[in-house]
């Protein structure tokens, strides 16, 4: 369990960091772009009120409460699950980057009513109208960790 928490801490704090000093620091929030590596790295500001990819956006309030419930009890699942049984120091850290990324986008719907999404990349003439984040990332990362290794044990 401490492996998972240590994960989900430093996803958290990673996903945090980069938001503020993005948004905030280099106020992407009024620019609203700025060009870092075109085309494969840019910075484009997104209000994300649904999830990957926006769906599920919705401009109702009640909306963003639903999708800050769903976050928490799937991120309490996981934990609980990878308590309940000796799990391998892979399953451990897909775990605390799934629960990491999705404490971090629950932070931003509670304080700003939307995801914070910044990071857009694109290659080899496909241009990706799509933002997304570190917590983002996370997710994916460790959805696709607890899919490989949910049955890995840890060794004795």
């Amino acid at each position: 369990m401490r492996l998972l928490a240590l994960t989900a801490f430093l996803i958290f704090v990673a996903d945090q960091a980069t938001k503020y000093l993005v948004v905030f620091g280099l106020n992407l929030r009024e620019r609203l772009s700025v060009d870092v590596w075109p085309p494969y790295l840019n910075f484009r500001m997104a209000w994300n009120q649904g999830v990957n990819f926006g769906l599920l956006s919705n401009s109702a309030e009640i909306m963003r409460w639903v999708l800050v419930a769903v976050a928490l009890v799937i991120s309490g699942w996981v934990i609980r699950w990878a308590a309940r049984a000796a799990r391998a120091p892979v399953a451990q850290i897909a775990a605390g980057c799934l629960v990491g990324g999705a404490l971090g986008n629950v932070v931003d719907r509670v304080l700003y009513g939307a995801v914070a999404d910044f990071l857009n990349m694109s290659c080899c003439g496909f241009d990706n109208p799509y933002s997304f984040n570190i917590a983002d990332i996370a997710i994916f990362a460790g959805a696709l960790g607890l899919v490989l290794f949910a049955d890995a044990k840890k060794t004795p």
